[in-house]
Formats: structure tokens, sequence, C-alpha cells
């Protein structure tokens, strides 16, 4: 009986390590991928922060709680305020009321918070109007008062030296640098996938031509070429238009590293025995590339993708606080830090550099994303 109990252990153990070799070999391999992916605790945890800044960006008018554009030299330079939680032991969100008053000798408005005036915070207030996902207009926010302007009541971030909220503003910019990073790498993908795969499939002449393109923009400096191409947008140009350049500009210079990843999968692919039986079938080369060759290194794709989002994210912040990108009234993580070139207003305001924290955190967990997803991309590795 001891030894049929001792024996029973080791064949469920090894029952179970058939079934999971019998997963593993009919698995595909973004299967393969995601469970090593799911391994890589760090890259894990970088996915989910990712995955909340684009819910972020998504809902950005409903976290914004003021007009990110609503200005008043009342509200000028006002610090952040925080949200009391409790008042004499009962569970009462609110804010002390905000009071200024003049310096006799700098003639600064100094403010300072009221404890004697208390403003009761509410859920789902009622606010300025917007557009949920562009569609459905409403004026409902995550937080707000009962009485009187919120842009008066409440400063989570404080305010810039037009009276401006910063977390209204903040969450308004998450939207449009994120944006333009997503589209960017786009634009980027199907340019990297389409010319690499040209280049590594055919080579000869068109794999030459496509490599000295490559070479000839990846040996322009960035910075000059940023500032060429910007100089040329006409400054009369709307919001809109601004935003369309500056993407297309960024995915024009970023397609190239892609392209060379593609390019090298495409020369060591095309000799493959399924390629070859592919082409013996009569499969269109359009088909072959799209339905064999593609999906046969889309987990790198991805990788490659998770990498080159900072890089985009990274540009449009560098051109938008140089002046070269978007500009005012537009809204976005480098037209924030604008503000913070002036050391004399950082000196008054400290908290405008707030906005380079989602621009450090957003960078460092893309990156770990894709150092995570670059380790997964072969699983049988």
């Amino acid at each position: 009986m001891s030894e049929q109990a001792a024996t029973l252990p080791l064949g469920t153990t090894s029952k179970a390590a058939s079934s999971a070799e019998e997963r593993i070999a009919v698995a595909t391999q973004l299967q393969l991928t995601w469970w090593r992916f799911k391994k890589h605790k760090l890259a894990y945890a970088s996915g989910i922060v990712v995955i909340l800044f684009y819910l972020i960006a998504i809902f950005a008018d409903f976290l914004a709680y003021s007009d990110p554009q609503s200005t008043a030299a009342a509200r000028s330079f006002i610090a952040p305020q925080g949200i009391q939680w409790f008042d004499e032991g009962e569970f009462r969100p609110h804010v002390f009321a905000i009071t200024g008053k003049r310096d006799a000798k700098t003639f600064k408005i100094i403010y300072a918070p009221d404890p004697t005036q208390k403003i009761d915070v509410k859920l789902f207030a009622r606010g300025y109007s917007y557009r949920l996902f562009g569609l459905f207009k409403t004026d409902i926010h995550l937080i707000g008062v009962d009485d009187g302007k919120v842009e008066d009541r409440i400063f989570l971030l404080g305010t810039d030296l037009l009276g401006r909220d910063l977390w209204s503003r903040l969450m308004v910019a998450t939207r449009i640098s994120l944006s333009v990073g997503l589209a960017g790498v786009t634009i980027s993908l199907f340019l990297g996938v389409l010319l690499g795969g040209i280049s590594g499939y055919y080579g000869g002449a068109i794999d030459i031509l496509i490599q000295r393109l490559i070479e000839i923009l990846r040996s322009i400096p960035t910075i000059p070429l940023w500032m060429g191409l910007a100089a040329a947008l006409p400054r009369q140009w709307s919001v809109v238009q601004v935003y369309i350049a500056i993407t297309v500009i960024i995915s024009l210079i970023g397609w190239t590293e892609l392209a060379r990843v593609v390019r090298g999968r495409f020369l060591a692919l095309r000799e493959e025995d399924f390629v070859v039986a592919a082409e013996l079938s009569g499969a269109s080369q359009l088909r072959i590339i799209i339905r064999h060759m593609v999906p046969s290194f889309l987990s790198h794709i991805i990788a490659a993708v998770s990498l080159a989002l900072p890089a985009m994210i990274i540009s449009e912040t560098t051109l938008s606080f140089l002046g070269l990108g978007l500009r005012p009234p537009a809204i976005s993580w480098g037209v924030l830090l604008q503000d913070a070139q002036n050391l004399q207003a950082l000196s008054i305001a400290p908290w405008l550099l707030f906005s380079a924290i989602p621009v450090i955190i957003v960078i460092l967990a893309f990156n770990f994303l894709g150092d995570g997803l670059r380790d997964a991309a072969d699983p049988y590795g």
C-alpha cells in the first residue's frame, strides 16, 4: 500500500507534465509568446500601466473637472490643493476654500486655504460640456462641487500663469501625446512592413534602392531635420492640420528601424520550405507575404512596435517643447513643459514640472514592456 501511495504522485506528475507538453506542442506562436510574457513580472506590470494611461486618454474629459482652456488672472499660480477625506471622524470628501491677498512688499498675490470654509466634493458632478468618444455630448465629470464654478474651487495640481487648472490640462495632454504616438506608429508600421517586406522578399535593385533610402534618412541629424520640416509648416494652419502634419513627419522618420527588422526576417524566411511550398501551390506573392511570412514573426513586430512607441512620444514632446511641434491652444505634454522653460515662473510655481512625471512613467513603462515582449517573442528560445 505504501509503495502504491508513493507512486501515485509520480504518476500524477507525469500526466500533468505530458499534458503541459501537449499544450505547448499544439500552441500557436502568439500563445507561446503570451505564456512567456506573463512570467516577466516587470513587463506585465508595465503593460498594465500602459493600459491605464490609454484609459486616461480615452476618458480625459471625464477625468478633467475644469475646462482646460478656462483662464482667470485671479487664479494665477495657485499651489496644489489636496482633498480632505474626513471631517471630524466622518467620511466627507471636501476641499478648503482658497483666499488670496496681495503682499504689501512684493505686490504678489499670496493664496492660502481657509479651513473655516469647507466645500464638499461629489462624484459624477456636472461641469463643462464635452463629447464622450467624440460622439455623445455630456457634462458629467468624475468629481466636482455642488455650488459655484469647479475651476474656482478645486486645484489638485495647482494652476499656471493664466490660471488654467494643471490637472485638467494634463488629462487632455495625455490624450493628445499618446494618440500622436499611436497614430505615428501605425503609419510607421505600415511603411516598415511594406517597404521592409518588399526589400527582403524581392532583393536585387529594389533592395539596394530601399536600403540606400533608409541609410540616407538615418544619417540626417534628427533635430535639424525636425526644425526644417516644422519651419515649413504654415503658421496659419489650424491645430488639427498641425497635429496631422506632426504625426506624418514623425512617422516618415521612424519607419526605418522596423523596415530593417522586417527585411532581415524576410531574407531568412524566403528560402524556408513552407514559403517554397506556397509558391509551388500557386499562391500569389501578396498572399505569401501576408498569410505566411508576416504571421510567422508577428510577435517580433509587436515587440518592435512597443519599443517604437516611446520614441514617437518623445519626438512629439521634444518638438512641442522646442516650439517646433504642436502650439497653443493645442495641449500636449510638450506644450505643458514649455511653461517649465521659464526659470522665474518655475521658482514661483515648481508644480509646473508635474507635466514631466507622466512622460517619464510612460517611457519607462513602454521600454520595460518592449523588453518583455522582445524576450517573449521567441518562445522556443
